[in-house]
Formats: C-alpha cells, structure tokens, sequence
C-alpha cells in the first residue's frame, strides 16, 4: 500500500513541469515551515535532439529524487505518505465551503505546514453535538471518533504519536455550562485540563500545574467569543515505572452544556522545538454548538446502523 502510494506520487511529480513543495513539514522553534523545492528545466532547442533528450532525463531524475526525499521522510516520522500541500489547499477550500454551509465564518489563514480538520463530534445519541475546527501539522496522524448502535467513542485526535507529541480534544462536563468563561477562577482550569490528561486513570500522573492563563477577550481573531489560553506542565507516570516531564497548551472555551477543550503537549525536551507548532494548533481551535444544525450530519450517522425511526 505504500508503495503504491509512493509511486502515484513520483509519478504525478514527474508528469508535472514544476516541482514545488515536496518536502516534509518540520516543527521547529522559529516556525513549522513546509520547505519547497523547485525544479527548472532550460529551454533547449527543437533543432539539438541530443540535448533534449539530456534536459528530459536530468528533470526525471531531479524529481525522482526530490520524490524520493520526501518519501523518505514522511514515512520514516508517520508510517504514511504525508499529503502534499496543494491537497491541504483542497482541504481548506472544501472546508470553508462546509462552515458556509453551517452559516460560519471561512478560514482565514492556516499556519504554515498544516492543514485544517473539520469534525462533527457528538453524532451518537449517546453525547450532544458539536461542530469542532482546529489545524494540524501535515504529518500528523488523525483519529476520529467511532459510532455503532451503541452510540459514540473517541475523541478528534492528532498527533505524532512515535514522539509523544499530541492534540486532543476533551469535553469536561463536570460543571456544564460556564458564563464568562475567561473571568472563570484558575481551579476551574486545572480541574478541567486534570480531568483530561487523565483519561486513562488518575495514577498516570504527577506534579501538574497550570502556569498560566490568558483570555483572549480582546483578541479579534475570536470575533468575540470567549476562549481562554493556558499553558500548563505535569509528569507522566509510564508502565515502565519512570517518569516523562511534559509541558502543554490548551484552548478552553464553553459551548452547550459543557466546557470544550483542545490541549495541546510535548515532551519538555521536544517542547523547545514544538511550543510554536503547539500554539498555533490550540490557537487555531474553534467549537460550535448554538444554532448549528446537526440534523443531516446526525441523520447520516443514524442510517449507517439504521436507528432512524
């Protein structure tokens, strides 16, 4: 299968008379930056056949090995061929036409080496829908939320999972809805961001703290909704018996009866090289719930294990 991958794409590369883009995203310090690689053939004449014949097989092999790099690469950091960037343009234009559907603003800019993702979370009976927005790197591996006649499970998920680097989403129902979320005491935060690092048990941790909080009141990227950014450490307890410091950040907000976060973390070693990828994802992060109409994504849901009645 990755083969197969792999050779559609060095085939669509070579097919092309530019080579551009084709180079995994790194997260880094500065920036997550995806690097483009272009290739230009000189003109020859119709006249020199020989020469044409060297300009083609030079072009061939740049792009092969262009291909190749970039293959590499992503397969060696995921397991999957990354996507290139002109399908993360799709991506965003198929996603814009689907907020204007739901009556909501478009994507106005996508960081760098990412790529938007757009989930109806909520589509079993079993939990209350939400629309959820966020942006990943183009190498990160996405898992979504299962249904079947029970209802539904998971979570919106993305991550670099070999190296410990994840965005989760996270419903806290606890305390349902909150008013004036930003203006909220700092132990909601930390009850709330405990509550999700710990879903696989209260002992897998240790040492948390919420350093800080930020709300983002007057930020006109919100368009006025009230989220609130923090950033926070803690020590995970592994079931090898030692421990991994890891520092994160989260964007927290209240929609519906409940409190919605994504969080976002790293080792603290990674997290010199990933802090800006890491805010730029929560950053990106916006949740819908009021006068969103779920009916067709639901409906749609329901008729794959006919419990339409």
């Amino acid at each position: 299968m990755k083969t197969s991958i792999l050779c559609t794409s060095l085939f669509a590369l070579m097919a092309s008379s530019a080579v551009s883009g084709f180079a995994p995203s790194s997260v880094a310090s500065k920036s997550t930056t995806t690097t483009q690689t272009q290739t230009q053939i000189s003109a020859t004449s119709a006249n020199n056949d020989d020469d044409e014949g060297d300009s083609r097989r030079q072009f061939l092999s740049q792009a092969l090995a262009t291909g190749f790099t970039f293959s590499a690469a992503a397969l060696a950091t995921t397991g999957v061929l990354a996507p290139l960037p002109a399908n993360a343009a799709s991506a965003e234009s198929k996603i814009n036409a689907r907020l204007k559907g739901y009556g909501l603003p478009a994507i106005t800019k996508v960081p760098n080496g990412m790529k938007p993702l757009l989930e109806v979370y909520g589509k079993g009976r079993n939990r209350f829908p939400l629309l959820v927005l966020m942006t990943h790197p183009f190498t990160w591996v996405v898992q979504l939320p299962s249904n079947d006649v029970n209802g539904e499970d998971g979570t919106v998920q993305a991550g670099e999972y070999a190296k410990g680097d994840t965005a989760t989403f996270f419903l806290y129902a606890d305390e349902g809805h909150v008013d004036d979320i930003g203006k909220a005491p700092k132990a909601l935060f930390e009850k709330a961001l405990i509550k999700a690092i710990s879903q696989k048990g209260a002992n897998v941790y240790q040492n948390f703290k919420v350093i800080k909080t930020t709300p983002q009141y007057d930020n006109p990227e919100y368009a006025g909704k009230d989220y609130v950014l923090c950033d926070f450490r803690y020590d995970l307890l592994t079931g090898a018996g030692f421990e991994v410091e890891r520092r994160g950040v989260a964007s927290v907000t209240s929609e519906g009866p409940a409190v919605e976060i994504l969080w976002a973390a790293s080792t603290r070693v990674r997290f010199k090289k990933t802090e800006e990828t890491l805010r730029d994802i929560v950053g990106s992060f916006r949740v819908y719930a009021d006068g969103i109409n779920f009916s067709e994504a639901i409906a749609a849901n329901d008729a794959k294990f006919a419990l339409i009645e």
